[in-house]
């Protein structure tokens, strides 16, 4: 894993990889988008992560905004409680490769790294 790029008060932290690859995407969109991360029940392992770009103008009260370098990610306060801590990396191996997530709150996880049990 690579190292993440903040600073250990943030509740979501990315690694400097995982920060240039979602910039990229993002940059293909041709908006100004947030990355907002979350969880919902289902996958293997009863929760699964959820991660998709979305619109500034979306933020909401319930929601935490962690800042990188003007880059913004959202969750949900209700999200959060499963994700604090949580590291996302990512790797462009051939086998395996992709986003990762390190979840320190997980007691289990799937083997495909997308789901996850507390």
């Amino acid at each position: 894993m690579t190292q993440a790029t903040q600073t250990p008060a943030k509740g979501i932290q990315l690694t400097e990889t995982a920060l240039k690859h979602v910039l990229m995407l993002r940059e293909q969109q041709g908006k100004d988008l947030c990355l907002r991360v979350g969880v919902r029940q289902g996958g293997c392992s009863g929760m699964s992560y959820m991660m998709d770009f979305d619109d500034p103008s979306n933020i909401g009260e319930q929601d935490e905004v962690f800042d990188y370098d003007g880059f913004q990610i959202i969750c949900d306060r209700k999200s959060l409680l499963y994700l604090y801590g949580l590291v996302l990396d990512y790797s462009n191996a051939m086998i395996g490769g992709g986003f990762e997530f390190t979840n320190p709150n997980a007691n289990q996880t799937c083997g495909c790294g997308k789901s996850f049990g507390v």
